[in-house]
């Protein structure tokens, strides 16, 4: 299993000189405790916390799995002392409110814990997780005794908590869910029904789990019009705010499942159990989407996470492993062969994973930015400005990410040749954990629908424009930069293709919407493709500012570079095959008949 290490000065690149967090912070009243001593005691604690306690139970969670019972499921050895440890440092609490025993600390700045924490055991900090986007779903549509009996508990948490969506027959179309809701006397809700692949949803870390259920009441008009959200917990509340009884719910079976042994995929029942309404009754769906859009960028961290073990693992092993000489004569000729970090191949690969690491922890920490300002900033219009961002950027982050996620978990693998199919190494675990990213939170379809119909079209592209006019102004303001040239004008050209290429999709549109569908995926792609260009080119502007100042980490700043150079040259291509697909339209994928994609077996 490779020696994980919390990449910190790449974080710091990301947050402090390209993004320049610190400004952001004193820009935001409610975020100026976020000082840089703080940040970098935080950075530094959750750093060593990662490294040392939750890295090394990464392996033991996936040879070991959870264990269903009766009474209940069994996480595996050493997570539920890790929980207590991550509790006692008050990490839980980070990012929430101080009324309900929060530290009041930047959204943006628990982004960056979340990170850490699942590099290091991606499986273990899918409980904590969960949790998170609960505390924010109350904080949202919660009333303000909701938020009194329940907030308290989760933020320090002693309790955690799920969302349970999904039903045996249905996914991702949770207009045909049939969880029912029936009211009481009391103001309460009877919840009954079944929810199948709810993360953490039985576990023994906490002594209490607070589930956020979608249901529909008896008279609620059909489809996604007829949902309202509950809460729903595993133990009632007691008169004196601890645990009362027990509710009629429970873990009917934990799946199976190709990776993420280590976190349990529960089927829930809910046997007529208590719940209480969130919101609005028929809104439920709206009040979701603030737990949903919260674990779509935690899902985002998911490709990122895995794109960052797999460099770390790849990167020592070719530095070590020994294989044929370099084509132009031996690199180290009092060694029996080459380290097969010489090789091209292998440097491809390497490229590739450190290019979309390092470009998608800048898209997702922009992101982040964007969460601060949407919840912090005083101003409406900067808010409105930064909440449309962040609705475009959303679907780009948590499908590109996670699809060039798994490719890049695979080229780890790759860099090993045989020994990566071998447990021992971690990089088979490392993929296997990293394939379910594209499922779950809606699958890379589903956002590619989000982004280009809802998003993009439904906009008249308007979405589209607040992203690529802070391309275009950037552009502008170093088109006459000599040394950034290599990167300016491809960017600007392949921002001007951006929007031509939604207009053609949108005009076919107007005729078949099908159109939407058949192009839906390469849009998404070519989208994450192009946000990443931005965020290259950006990277090599600090880069070649940094060079040109004498930093005395000139190694780091050339690194960057040459990173810039691989992604335009190497990997910015790809737009052009994304491009082609989406202009040739949906007839091809259409004129097969459902009947006829069998014949000849």
């Amino acid at each position: 299993m490779p020696d994980y290490k919390a990449p910190l000065r790449d974080l710091r690149f990301v947050r402090d000189e390209l993004l320049d967090y610190p400004a952001h912070y004193q820009r935001l009243p409610a975020c100026r405790d976020a000082t840089p001593d703080v940040v970098e005691a935080i950075l530094e604690q959750t750093a060593q916390f990662c490294e040392e306690v939750l890295a090394p139970l990464n392996r033991v969670g996936d040879r070991e799995g959870c264990i269903w019972s009766a009474s209940g499921v069994k996480t595996p050895s050493g997570f539920k002392e890790a929980y207590r440890q991550y509790v006692g440092l008050g990490m839980p609490s980070l990012a929430h409110e101080p009324e309900y025993g929060g530290q009041g600390l930047p959204e943006s700045l628990g982004l960056v814990v979340s990170e850490l924490v699942g590099e290091a055991n991606w499986a273990w900090g899918m409980y904590p997780g969960l949790a998170h986007g609960a505390m924010n779903t109350l904080s949202a549509h919660g009333s303000a005794e909701q938020r009194a009996t329940w907030l308290p508990k989760l933020v320090s948490g002693e309790w955690t908590g799920t969302m349970c969506l999904t039903e045996p027959h249905c996914g991702s179309d949770l207009g045909l869910l049939r969880t029912r809701a029936e009211p009481q006397a009391d103001g309460s809700y009877k919840i009954s029904g079944t929810k199948i692949f709810i993360s953490a949803g039985e576990h023994d870390l906490a002594e209490n789990i607070v589930h956020i259920v979608l249901a529909r009441l008896p008279d609620a008009p059909p489809g996604t019009k007829g949902i309202s959200l509950f809460i729903v917990p595993k133990f009632l509340p007691g008169a004196d705010g601890g645990l009362g009884a027990r509710n009629a719910l429970g873990c009917g079976s934990i799946e199976h499942k190709m990776g993420i042994h280590g976190n349990a995929t529960c089927v829930m029942n809910f046997d007529g159990a208590t719940g209480w309404l969130i919101g609005p009754a028929n809104e439920g769906l709206k009040c979701m989407f603030t737990f949903m859009n919260t674990a779509r960028l935690g899902t985002a961290l998911q490709g990122l996470a895995h794109a960052e073990v797999a460099f770390q693992g790849a990167l020592k092993y070719a530095r070590e492993r020994l294989q044929m000489r370099a084509l132009n004569g031996p690199k180290e000729p009092d060694k029996p062969a080459d380290p097969i970090i010489v090789h091209p191949d292998v440097r491809r690969m390497l490229l590739t994973i450190k290019a979309f690491a390092e470009g998608n922890r800048a898209m997702v920490y922009y992101a982040a930015r964007l969460v601060d300002v949407v919840r912090y900033d005083e101003d409406a219009a900067a808010r409105e400005e930064a909440d449309t961002l962040l609705a475009f950027l959303t679907p780009i982050a948590k499908a590109f990410m996670t699809e060039v996620g798994f490719e890049c978990a695979s080229l780890g693998m790759q860099v090993f040749g045989g020994h990566g199919y071998i447990a021992e190494w971690g990089m088979e675990q490392n993929a296997r954990d990293s394939r379910i990213a594209m499922m779950y939170e809606g699958t890379t379809g589903i956002q590619a629908l989000d982004l280009l119909g809802r998003k993009v079209l439904m906009s008249r592209g308007e979405m589209l424009k607040a992203f690529t006019r802070i391309v275009h102004r950037f552009c502008k303001a170093h088109e006459g930069d000599a040394a950034l040239a290599e990167f300016v004008a491809p960017l600007a050209a392949l921002n001007k293709e951006w929007g031509e290429l939604t207009m053609q999709v949108g005009m076919k549109a107007l005729q078949d919407r099908e159109e939407v569908g058949a192009a839906a995926v390469d849009y998404l792609m070519y989208s994450g493709y192009a946000c990443l260009a931005y965020f290259w080119a950006d990277m090599a502007r600090v880069a070649q500012a940094k060079l040109a100042a004498g930093s005395g980490e000139a190694d780091f700043y050339r690194a960057k570079l040459a990173t810039a150079r691989f992604y335009y040259q190497r990997l910015l291509p790809r737009t052009r095959s994304h491009a082609a697909a989406i202009q040739a339209g949906a007839a091809s994928l259409m004129a097969l008949e459902a009947e006829a994609f069998d014949l000849g077996y």
